[in-house]
């Protein structure tokens, strides 16, 4: 009962997707049946009661992982909007130890003090921004540029899309600088761009591809013969 009103379990599943439970973590849940909601939120309750006895949460994530597959899986008769028949990939020149490598992320991150100021708002906070979702799907993408080294402490994310708990708490969930660095250090790459590229994923396909001629000529100012891509 919410307001006088009564509400389905329907509407309940729903409302974790852009409703009055928003939680991007399980918005996945209005992709899948009330029947299939029922089962899911039976083994939720079952692993947490597991959690009185144990100390891991590991089959806990793999279980929220497993239903959250299950719900954005398309169906081998779903009508696919982007199918690529031709992949625009090349094959490296020079072996991957002596090649320059940039980093690009669809996951939002941004300097602080040069926020891309989305939908024309500065400040945006990520509440403001996860209720403009609709607005943002339209939206043009603007690659913010992030220096390598910059301190952590000095580069936000903001994302309508996805819950970014994690990547605020760890930089390199989906802006893996840090893994990069290292391969740099080990050898394994011949080194790391200077400056790595990050963009809010939620925009306007067509808008995003008319874009993407002067970020690859961006990149290529930049010395990047290979790119390392995060989609989030």
């Amino acid at each position: 009962m919410r307001d006088g009103a009564t509400e389905s379990f329907e509407e309940f599943k729903d409302s974790f997707a852009y409703g009055s439970r928003n939680d991007l973590s399980f918005k996945f849940l209005k992709g899948i049946s009330s029947d299939e909601a029922g089962e899911f939120f039976s083994r939720l309750l079952e692993e947490v009661g597991e959690l009185f006895d144990g100390t891991s949460t590991d089959r806990l994530i793999d279980l929220v992982y497993e239903w959250q597959v299950r719900a954005y899986q398309p169906e081998a008769t779903a009508k696919r909007t982007y199918v690529y028949e031709d992949r625009p990939f090349t094959p490296l020149a020079k072996p991957l130890t002596e090649t320059t490598v940039g980093l690009v992320t669809s996951s939002g991150h941004f300097v602080s003090g040069d926020d891309p100021s989305p939908l024309d708002r500065d400040d945006m906070t990520q509440d403001w921004a996860i209720a403009q979702i609709t607005e943002f799907l339209r939206a043009v993408p603007v690659l913010s540029e992030i220096p390598r080294d910059l301190s952590a402490a000095e580069i936000r994310v903001r994302h309508p899309g996805y819950d970014i708990r994690s990547v605020s708490r760890d930089l390199d969930v989906a802006l893996p600088r840090a893994p990069l660095i290292e391969a740099e250090r080990a050898g394994r790459i011949g080194r790391l761009a200077p400056t790595l590229f990050s963009f809010v994923g939620a925009c306007s396909q067509g808008r995003l591809n008319n874009e993407l001629d002067d970020w690859v000529q961006l990149w290529e100012s930049e010395g990047i013969e290979a790119l390392f891509l995060v989609p989030v």
